[in-house]
């Protein structure tokens, strides 16, 4: 799994923070661009997979992420 977050999306910081600790193992990364222009410019966001994961601040993304990632790890 791959989760990825724009230099310039707002409150990307904490999250990936809060991410790296949680979850060592994860291929987190902060990219330069990861394409969403759009939803990267109104909220925070990230992409799971190139699919785009959005909420309405770094906290409910936070969960969002923990969400995806737990429901992932009980599928393997």
């Amino acid at each position: 799994m791959k989760v990825r977050f724009c230099e310039h999306n707002k409150g990307k910081g904490k999250v990936y923070r809060r991410l790296h600790e949680e979850f060592p193992d994860l291929n987190i990364k902060i990219k330069d661009c990861i394409k969403q222009c759009s939803a990267c410019r109104e909220m925070p966001m990230a992409t799971v997979d190139k699919k785009k994961i959005t909420a309405a601040d770094g906290d409910s993304l936070y969960l969002k992420l923990v969400e995806i990632i737990a429901g992932a790890s009980r599928h393997d």
